[in-house]
């Protein structure tokens, strides 16, 4: 932004796209676009664009949904907010230790969130978590989803969470850099990190995802909390902590602009950005790595909870969920939805790679979500 409050066409037209691929929050474009005091003063003066409590039909004017970056179609929250009156408010986070911490200092303020497979039992277990009362869910039939995708919702027989999507974590390349020299492997991505893309690589700002992809470096299991293994590869990330471009869950934006060149990737950051800069290839490393699924859920305490049952059932109907698959190139285990994607989206090698890089993807084990010693890792990792 100009000094002088300002900011240029080119920065709104960048802050929009963020906005609308949900890496910020819409009191940060709010906030840099001057919109906020704009829409204030606009609300005060002219009542009617405010949203009507009653026409909200009793669930109140917003909920709050606390979500990844680049994973919704936002049309499908203005029809949300056109049918319901409730304006959805969008917390972006780029790791599952980030939401848990923030339910556990209390006030999030959070509706809805969207927790990965292997953290839920842990929200069960620290009783931050509502078990989901299925009559306010008319869209949701159990026997849609694919069981592998769906399971870990249900902790001891009780519901608390049910499926939005599943993925693949792998890495992003442009292959414009890599000198005909492909890169398929997880040490192909570190070595090269530290050789001919030195100050072009970005890894995320995720416990899971850095740590266990350096793990799979070494041919460890991407879970791992042995602390000799560990120690391994926290020195690779040493190593390569000073060749990296950027510690970020949120890539996109470097990768876009050609700041960064090779980036560990979600499957539908990985559609996206192929989809607009073919150049750009979404790779499984051979040795293995991350399959994951993700679900929508209440927080114990969630402010507006009719609203966000109300926002969770509009999300399940199929009609809706497709659009969110052509729009943000994630999976669903809903056999519902996929009858209606077209057969270029089903037959998709990033949304569904070959069986044999599947089967070597692990998915996420609770114990490395509150084990101590992978989080005090990341911690020096970050501050080396």
């Amino acid at each position: 932004m100009a000094d002088n409050g300002y900011i240029s066409k080119k920065q709104f037209i960048e802050e929009l796209r963020r906005y609308q691929k949900g890496s910020v929050t819409r009191r940060h474009f709010l906030g840099v676009t001057g919109l906020g005091a704009a829409t204030a003063v606009l609300g005060a003066a002219m009542p009617a664009l405010r949203p009507s409590s009653a026409f909200a039909q009793g669930i109140g004017d917003r909920v709050v949904l606390a979500t990844w970056p680049n994973y919704h179609d936002t049309a499908n929250f203005d029809a949300f907010t056109d049918a319901t009156g409730a304006f959805v408010q969008v917390n972006v986070f780029g790791s599952n230790e980030e939401m848990l911490a923030k339910l556990q200092a209390g006030g999030s303020g959070w509706d809805v969130f969207v927790p990965t497979n292997y953290t839920i039992t842990t929200y069960v277990a620290e009783d931050l978590i509502e078990p989901l009362d299925v009559s306010k869910l008319s869209n949701y039939d159990a026997g849609a989803f694919d069981p592998r995708f769906a399971d870990a919702g249900t902790v001891d027989g009780t519901l608390y969470a049910v499926p939005k999507n599943w993925g693949t974590t792998g890495f992003a390349v442009n292959t414009s850099h890599d000198g005909g020299k492909a890169l398929t492997t997880w040490k192909d991505f570190f070595d090269r990190t530290m050789d001919d893309f030195s100050g072009r690589t970005m890894v995320h700002d995720y416990q899971l995802t850095t740590i266990g992809n350096a793990l799979k470096y070494f041919g460890y299991s991407f879970n791992s909390v042995d602390p000799k293994e560990l120690a391994d590869a926290e020195k690779l990330l040493i190593e390569a902590k000073p060749h990296l471009f950027a510690i970020s869950s949120d890539y996109q934006p470097a990768m876009r602009s050609g700041d960064a060149w090779l980036t560990m990737c979600w499957t539908g950051d990985g559609k996206q950005m192929n989809s607009d800069i073919p150049e750009i290839h979404y790779v499984l490393g051979r040795e293995g790595g991350e399959i994951w699924s993700d679900y929508y859920a209440i927080p114990k305490g969630a402010p507006h909870r009719e609203a966000a049952y109300a926002l969770i059932n509009h999300m399940l109907d199929p009609q809706v969920n497709a659009r969110e698959v052509l729009a943000h190139g994630y999976p669903v285990a809903d056999s519902r939805t996929n009858a209606l994607l077209p057969p270029e989206i089903l037959n998709d090698p990033i949304l569904y790679p070959a069986q044999e890089l599947l089967d070597a993807l692990e998915f996420g084990a609770a114990a490395t979500l509150t084990d101590p010693n992978r989080a005090e890792l990341l911690a020096r990792f970050k501050s080396a």
